[in-house]
């Protein structure tokens, strides 16, 4: 049997090995147009900002190592120009001699990846404005970046890539701007989370424009001049371009593959494409998203080497393993903070016209009582039938890794947040508290669902009305220290023996720092005879973070 690999990297590099693994006698060939076979995609950032000094860590394997190890013949330098799937051939382009040579196959992988956006504006092709998409990529930018240690860099896009660029150029003593056209960054997040990393992002001095355009770009004498929309241009040194990215499917299309919706290689549930000769793997492949039943691409290294292994299995045993898609599970780290996200955001769910429900929860990273302890923020929605956990996002400075883990395995098996208020967690002072904030978000959820605790989303502030009453249960002090206008203040301890002073006939939204306190001044509330009592998810804190950034965004309008 002889196997054709297009492609090296994540998906393809993965495919092959396994291949090999089961499979002693045969002929397994990889075909890589760039100058590297397997290499660690997700630490480019970091060998930038010379997090990462060494940069052989970068390389996984080499061609002469799969050669050596697997017996793969692995060609880098090598670019499939066109697939006969009638002959089933492909046409290889030498891009060291410009040789055009022919290879037959009787089973063929496609793992092309995916190419960066790079939008038709003026200028775009300047020296000093780059992609980062591989080693050759990530070698011209270190190279670039280090004849301006003081310089000034320009982030075009701000999600993933985008924020741990931001970052690392940071590191290196650069000043740095962000540029994003929507109005947060890391668009899987849903706007909240996104603030408090915004708000934690320019602490650090970086210049953040959201709702910014990006028009061209220009070269002057003293660098570039990047020209936005309604607004003055920025002077650059560099400029990164992370716009995002959209699969590579050039091969599949002059091969006559059938793409899907979403414009990637569609695949079956055993990564094979519409010619049965054809699997395919990686950033190029769509498939059925698990949670709202479309389409949709996954640029992810996780996903990618798991889809090789299958794919491997597919190939040599016949079609007996499923894969069964990705929920998107992602972590970055921005500065000082971690976020991490799995599932499906709210905003994207409503997209869908997914019906669920949304829980905001803050927990420390580990019990209170030992030194060092952080504050999380945890949103998770679910569904309001059964309680099937949809979409999890963490936001903090510890612990948030495996947090997400759990939350990402209970999305993944279509499990329900009563699994959350049972989970059982490895429990000692300096990792969590007895109650883990896995455990805290569900107990939340559940009063949700069973209506013991009705909540109200931030934005609920600004449509209150004359017969709306704000209450704020927090301490006098932490409400002089600041509040939300027009709130009355009652703290939680007070509450019984005040009650005579809120009238029954208003509607009484509760808020406290971040949602605990609330809680129990609305239980006192229901149980004694009011009828209409909200708590604002997250508290003070979420709707702080929240409407600082909306203040932002509203003054640059304005401005504009």
């Amino acid at each position: 049997m002889k196997y054709i690999i297009i492609g090296g990297v994540a998906g393809g590099a993965s495919t092959a090995a396994r291949l090999r693994r089961l499979d002693e006698q045969a002929e397994i060939i990889l075909l890589e147009k760039g100058a590297h076979i397997s290499y660690a995609n997700c630490g480019l950032p970091y060998y930038i900002g010379d997090v990462i000094t060494d940069r052989n860590q970068l390389f996984v394997q080499t061609a002469a190592s799969f050669k050596q190890r697997f017996n793969i013949d692995a060609r880098v330098l090598s670019e499939v120009v066109t697939i006969n799937t009638e002959m089933k051939s492909v046409e290889v382009k030498d891009l060291k001699t410009g040789i055009l040579y022919t290879e037959t196959y009787d089973k063929l992988v496609l793992s092309p990846g995916a190419e960066p956006v790079r939008p038709p504006l003026e200028g775009i092709n300047l020296e000093g404005i780059f992609t980062l998409r591989n080693v050759t990529d990530t070698d011209q930018i270190k190279s670039y970046v280090k004849q301006f240690p003081a310089g000034h860099a320009v982030i075009i896009g701000a999600g993933f890539i985008g924020l741990e660029m931001a970052e690392n150029l940071y590191h290196l003593g650069m000043k740095v701007t962000i540029v994003e056209m929507i109005d947060q960054v890391l668009a899987p997040t849903d706007f909240p989370i996104a603030a408090i990393a915004q708000q934690h992002i320019r602490s650090k001095g970086v210049n953040l424009k959201l709702k910014t355009a990006v028009t061209g770009f220009e070269r002057k004498a003293n660098g570039l001049k990047v020209h936005l929309k309604n607004e003055l241009p920025l002077e650059a040194d560099v400029v990164i371009l992370s716009i995002g990215v959209r699969p590579d499917t050039k091969l599949a299309i002059g091969a006559g593959l059938t793409l899907g919706s979403a414009k990637g290689i569609l695949v079956n549930e055993f990564l094979q494409t519409s010619d049965t000769s054809i699997y395919a793997v990686g950033d190029a492949i769509e498939f059925i998203n698990p949670i709202t039943g479309n389409s949709m691409p996954t640029y992810l290294a996780g996903p990618a080497n798991k889809q090789g292994r299958i794919c491997a299995n597919n190939l040599v045993l016949g079609n007996k393993q499923r894969y069964h898609g990705s929920i998107n599970t992602a972590i970055v780290k921005i500065f000082d903070l971690t976020v991490a996200v799995a599932g499906v955001a709210s905003k994207h769910l409503q997209a869908a016209k997914i019906p669920h429900l949304v829980s905001t929860t803050h927990s420390g990273s580990h019990a209170s009582y030992y030194p060092d302890a952080e504050q999380m923020t945890i949103q998770i929605s679910f569904s309001p039938d059964n309680g099937r956990l949809l979409g999890a996002q963490i936001i903090g400075k510890e612990g948030v890794d495996k947090r997400i883990d759990t939350l990402s395995s209970v999305i993944q098996r279509g499990s329900t947040i009563d699994e959350l208020t049972e989970f059982e967690h490895a429990y000692a002072p300096p990792y969590s508290s007895a109650k883990d904030p896995v455990n805290m978000a569900g107990f939340v959820a559940e009063n949700i669902l069973l209506k013991r605790l009705q909540v109200v989303p931030w934005t609920t502030v600004s449509e209150f009305g004359p017969n709306d009453l704000l209450l704020d249960v927090r301490t006098v002090k932490e409400f002089y220290t600041g509040h939300i206008s027009g709130a009355v203040n009652i703290p939680i301890d007070d509450l019984r023996n005040h009650l005579y002073e809120i009238p029954k006939d208003k509607k009484i939204y509760i808020y406290c720092q971040i949602g605990l306190r609330g809680y129990l001044a609305q239980r006192i509330l229901l149980q004694s005879g009011y009828t209409e009592v909200y708590n604002i998810s997250g508290g003070y804190k979420l709707w702080e973070a929240c409407t600082a950034e909306m203040k932002i965004n509203a003054v640059k309008l304005q401005v504009v």
